[in-house]
């Protein structure tokens, strides 16, 4: 929702017939009663004008993101992603209060219709997107599950990696009845992939004894390819991280170097790792890649796609 502008307080001919300080309590009366989120208070030149914040995501450029966290999308006047590139690894960090995750179901992985979120970024995202990122391995492969809207495209099972989002729109990490889900909470979706890269704030101990059996065959054979991951931090953000050119360890060390305490790897090799960030213009968003020399996704998510996507949302 897009709130605008509510009203403005008369200029100089108007306020000279004010006490100051009755002009001032009714001044402050006003402020207050718009709420410390949804409005702002705006100054110009002897004119004082009382706006709402726009829930709208404001999403810029990233640039030439360094290791520190950059801004990169806000909500009103509140940060709400940022961006930073550390050893080959590039991390993209979500705050839960203000956006939330959507699993995406592809046209040919689960493939059918009547999912809420379909095999692109639909009419309901459209004004409200963020970021969107690939989501795991192909559902053929074995140690993979796949539910979204009460249907089971792969059964889940127990142990694996999985990203949960609940149906209060949050959405946690864990291993599958072994810390997710919740009780009392209702699912909305979940996407299992192999077992936890990264688990109270330690990375898997196969991530160099075991790489292409527990972390997916690679083209080439070669342990450093394209890789993606997701987690979640102590306080609940979110961190995306990939690169072109990464083993197990170095994308779980990079994760945890941000405070990520759970994390699940998600696709790998180059044809399937891809993140956007979405500039809004009035006809729509355009998408701008995220990860540098990525080959990216035919269509950026905003035409049909046949793997399961993730897309990140104004609340």
């Amino acid at each position: 929702m897009v709130l605008t502008r509510t009203g403005e307080i008369h200029r100089m001919a108007t306020v000279k017939l004010v006490p100051v300080s009755i002009f001032a309590m009714l001044l402050a009366v006003v402020v207050s009663g718009c709420g410390s989120q949804s409005n702002a208070v705006e100054k110009a030149s002897r004119v004082s004008v009382i706006r709402r914040v726009s829930s709208a995501p404001l999403v810029e450029e990233p640039g030439q993101p360094g290791t520190v966290w950059k801004p990169v999308a806000s909500i009103g006047a509140q940060p709400a992603a940022w961006i930073a590139q550390r050893s080959g690894v590039t991390l993209l960090r979500f705050d839960q209060r203000l956006v939330h995750l959507a699993l995406h179901a592809g046209s040919g992985e689960p493939g059918g219709q009547g999912w809420t979120y379909g095999d692109r970024i639909g009419a309901s995202e459209i004004h409200r997107v963020l970021a969107a990122f690939n989501g795991g391995f192909k559902l053929s492969y074995s140690s993979v599950g796949f539910m979204a809207d009460g249907r089971v495209a792969v059964p889940l099972t127990a142990g694996l990696g999985s990203i949960v989002t609940y149906r209060n729109g949050t959405t946690d990490i864990g291993a599958w009845q072994q810390g997710v889900p919740a009780r009392g909470l209702r699912i909305a979706s979940v996407l299992q992939n192999v077992h936890l890269l990264v688990d109270r704030g330690v990375a898997s101990p196969t991530i160099h004894n075991c790489i292409e059996g527990c972390w997916g065959g690679t083209l080439g054979g070669g342990p450093d390819v394209a890789r993606s991951a997701l987690g979640i931090t102590g306080d609940g953000q979110l961190v995306w991280a990939a690169g072109e050119h990464l083993s197990p360890s170095m994308i779980a060390q990079a994760l945890i170097d941000a405070g990520v305490v759970r994390a699940v790897e998600l696709d790998i090799n180059p044809e399937w790792i891809a993140a956007y960030l979405y500039i809004h213009h009035p006809g729509g968003p355009s998408a701008v890649p995220v990860v540098p020399g990525q080959l990216g996704i035919p269509g950026r998510l905003l035409a049909p796609y046949s793997r399961d996507f993730f897309t990140i949302l104004t609340n």
